[in-house]
């Protein structure tokens, strides 16, 4: 009886270990702050942030082009601008005593074409036949044809002073349009040059943002290198690493911006695809590290839109489907690292058969029971994971696709 007893003391104790364990990790998973936040849905999110920062340089090229096309036009007509402002002065002037001399005409040929009525009503009248009356007769005809002459001049001034002022009146409509044109395009340029610069502000701190990102993606992948050839699972090529450094450097320091025309010209030299060993991995299927996921960051070589550069990408990112979720080893093996580090968080790299390696990153807690050197067994709760875990994969200092272990 006793012994069933102790037996079962053994049994409740394992069972309640085991519980301790998973109730440590959830109370103290909930009390990590989000150091990793910056982290968060990193493909997605720089895809989109990529993406808006190209359309931005490509508005910012449209609005450049237009202001030079646009200074160039006004630089060549400004010398235009003073003539035709002072010759519109000049016609209006003109066109003014114009105007003045036509309201005299008008007025002077009311009066003659009066008077020429006026004379005819006369002669219209009956004469007696007498010396006076002939001269009088002969008077007013020699007056009616002078103001008919008189009329007639008036008439043909009029309609002449006319034509001028409407002469006049087109021109001075076109100098004031090419005028108004020119000042509409002084406006429509310092319009364009205040958008063409909150555009570039804009800009600026859409770059700042996302090369602060990818620094942080590449200083992520550093930190696990050398983290790996600090275990001698992978070795650093020194030489390669200075080159790749220097391509970083030359990339972000650039100042060209890039467009549909230069962006395939890649920037190849030193940059991080460059001589990583890979090879297919050839063993069998097996559990993934997540039990709900998505894949938010591919294994392999992709190209950085913003900086033209080429990266190599030798894990994968994985976005569990629920907070504080379960990560889980996938092989039978023992743990050789487990420690917090400034840039990745929480690491555990675990050591298989054949030379290879899993490589947990980015976990927000590793489970209190999880220590170096302690042999653990497929489907073990190494720790969880909020936002992404990076997961790689190596074989005797070869990069192998992880997603291939178990898809």
């Amino acid at each position: 009886m006793s012994r069933f007893i102790l037996i079962f003391i053994f049994v409740f104790t394992c069972l309640q270990a085991g519980s301790d364990i998973e109730n440590q990790i959830k109370n103290t998973s909930k009390k990590m702050n989000s150091f990793h936040e910056t982290y968060k849905s990193i493909s997605e999110k720089m895809t989109q942030n990529a993406k808006a920062i190209l359309q931005q340089k490509q508005e910012i090229l449209k609005q450049e082009k237009y202001l030079k096309e646009l200074t160039t036009e006004l630089i060549e007509k400004e010398h235009f601008y003073g003539a035709n402002t002072t010759k519109l002065k000049g016609l209006k002037r003109t066109q003014d005593a114009l105007k003045k001399e036509q309201s005299s005409i008008e007025d002077n040929l009311i009066f003659t074409i009066a008077q020429a009525v006026s004379i005819s009503m006369i002669l219209d009248e009956k004469y007696s036949v007498s010396q006076e009356s002939l001269i009088e007769f002969e008077v007013l005809q020699s007056m009616l044809a002078n103001t008919k002459e008189k009329a007639k001049k008036l008439n043909e001034k009029f309609y002449a002073n006319a034509k001028n002022i409407d002469v006049l009146s087109v021109q001075a409509h076109a100098l004031e349009a090419q005028i108004t044109n020119i000042d509409t395009k002084r406006k429509s340029l310092q319009t364009t040059q205040k958008a063409n610069k909150e555009s570039l502000k804009k800009l600026q701190i859409a770059e700042a943002s996302y090369k602060k990102e990818l620094q942080n993606v590449l200083n992520k992948q550093d930190e696990l290198k050398q983290t790996l050839a600090r275990l001698n699972i992978i070795k650093i090529d020194e030489i390669r690493k200075a080159e790749e450094e220097k391509a970083r450097k030359e990339a972000f320091s650039s100042k060209k911006v890039v467009s549909d025309e230069n962006a395939s010209a890649v920037k190849k030299h030193g940059s991080s695809y460059q001589a990583i060993k890979t090879q297919e991995y050839e063993g069998p299927k097996t559990i993934p590290p997540l039990e709900a996921y998505t894949i938010t960051k591919h294994y392999g070589t992709y190209t950085d839109p913003i900086y033209q550069i080429k990266i190599f990408n030798e894990s994968i990112s994985l976005k569990p489907k629920e907070a504080d979720a379960k990560v889980q080893t996938v092989f039978n093996g023992k743990v050789i690292y487990a420690d917090k580090t400034a840039v990745l968080n929480n690491i555990v790299i675990i050591e298989h058969e054949n030379g290879l390696h899993t490589i947990y990153a980015n976990l927000s807690q590793i489970s209190p029971n999880i220590q170096t050197g302690k042999k653990i067994k497929k489907g073990s709760t190494i720790g969880r994971v909020n936002d992404e875990l990076l997961f790689e994969v190596t074989q005797r200092s070869f990069h192998i696709n992880p997603i291939r272990l178990f898809q």
